[in-house]
């Protein structure tokens, strides 16, 4: 790694080829970035699809694509020019993670598949992902996997149809997946020396996402089912209409029941043998319910929220996203990091470090906007460079770097 390329955080000295686009990959590649690895983003000609997803805009440049590639560079490469071909073989063969987001075998063809790159790279950490996994030719589009892995199904109203997320959820838990795939790829070529191929898919990742929902199936053989705002297992867990809107209150014990019970001046609730455990009130939900209802319609959402927040019951009245910010900005979490010259505004890193803390000093990148900041940064690397030195510095005594993967 060259001194120009340095940068602060916990994956300084890390370079990823990021060959991804839309969502999951790039979000993953931005969440690295923030922390210092140096990102390059490849697009091919006719650039990230995202670009152009509008509405909303800013200053003409989609929000959807600038969400989700500050700190990157880019550069904008035809595979099916030698030239430019050569130039991202270059990239493979000199990064640390290569991220690709292609349709199975899409790179092979282009000499930067996994084994071509690992060929010549032979400790790259190569992440790939994919819509449903390596044998499968189906396209990795978000709402494909919310339907094939029975989110939808539990999702939305128990007599309505079935709802997909508000957000492409599926998509962030697999850039998260492949994240934590990569940096503990890293940490094994680290204490080994040897790199590997890591694989993630947007329907594992949603298997996986669905915790007590999937595992309801996989331990019990229980086929969960649509609630609405319900929780299967937990009552009262979701949101209750009071004077003047709903809150949500969420009683994950009997104690805060019981507090719940005497803010909303209902002993008798509490005091009820019907309702004395967790399990006897999720069993026993359509009788309580009234209950609680009567109650809360005395007050308002936020005089709710207030009191029962002092007595130690989980409640919260529902924001919209704007109202979720200043929320977040009254808790003192600063949500909003601004990136490069511009300052442009996005979402901040969700990490904080105590040493190491995220930066933002590239804003999200126009088309090819690094072209030859790109070819001046790999014609500097040379070989053997820094990153060679440094890998077998960290090699285990003894080891001769034999074996890695191929």
């Amino acid at each position: 790694m060259t001194a120009r390329g340095a940068r602060p955080g916990p994956l300084a000295g890390i370079v990823v080829a990021d060959f991804t686009r839309v969502l999951a990959g790039p979000y993953c590649t931005m969440l690295l970035a923030d922390l210092g690895a140096t990102v390059i983003k490849v697009e091919g000609p006719g650039g990230d699809e995202t670009r152009q997803w509008t509405p909303p805009a800013r200053d003409g440049e989609a929000t959807y694509y600038l969400s989700v590639n500050r700190g990157k560079r880019s550069i904008t490469l035809d595979f099916d020019d030698p030239g430019d071909l050569a130039v991202a073989r270059d990239l493979a063969r000199r990064a640390d993670v290569v991220i690709e987001n292609f349709r199975p075998g899409g790179l092979d063809r282009f000499g930067l598949g996994y084994a071509a790159v690992c060929d010549e790279n032979p400790d790259v950490v190569y992440v790939s992902i994919t819509g449903f996994g390596r044998g499968s030719e189906l396209p990795g589009y978000d709402v494909l996997a919310q339907a094939m892995s029975g989110l939808m199904s539990v999702t939305g109203p128990a007599d309505g149809p079935p709802t997909k997320s508000g957000v492409a959820i599926v998509d962030v838990v697999t850039g998260l997946h492949a994240g934590l795939g990569a940096l503990a790829a890293l940490r094994h070529r680290d204490a080994t020396g040897e790199g590997q191929h890591v694989e993630v898919n947007l329907l594992s990742s949603a298997l996986s996402a669905l915790v007590n929902q999937s595992g309801a199936y996989a331990l019990a053989d229980v086929v969960p089912q649509r609630l609405g705002a319900d929780h299967p297992s937990i009552f009262p867990y979701g949101p209750f209409p009071t004077a003047d809107g709903d809150l949500v209150i969420a009683v994950g014990n009997d104690r805060q029941f019981t507090r719940l019970c005497g803010i909303l001046q209902i002993p008798d609730a509490a005091a009820d043998a019907r309702f004395a455990r967790a399990a006897d009130r999720s069993a026993r939900r359509d009788e309580l319910r009234p209950v609680l209802e009567r109650a809360l319609d005395a007050r308002s959402a936020m005089e709710w929220e207030r009191l029962l927040s002092a007595a130690g019951v989980p409640a919260a009245r529902i924001l919209d996203v704007g109202e979720a910010f200043d929320r977040a900005r009254a808790l003192g979490l600063d949500p909003i990091a601004r990136a490069g010259d511009a300052q442009t505004p996005g979402v901040r890193h969700p990490i904080s470090f105590s040493s190491t803390p995220p930066h933002y000093p590239l804003a999200p990148p126009g088309p090819d906007a690094d072209r030859a900041w790109v070819l001046s940064f790999l014609g500097e690397q040379g070989r053997p460079d820094d990153r060679s030195r440094r890998r077998t510095r960290h090699r285990p005594r003894g080891s001769s770097g034999a074996g890695r993967a191929r």
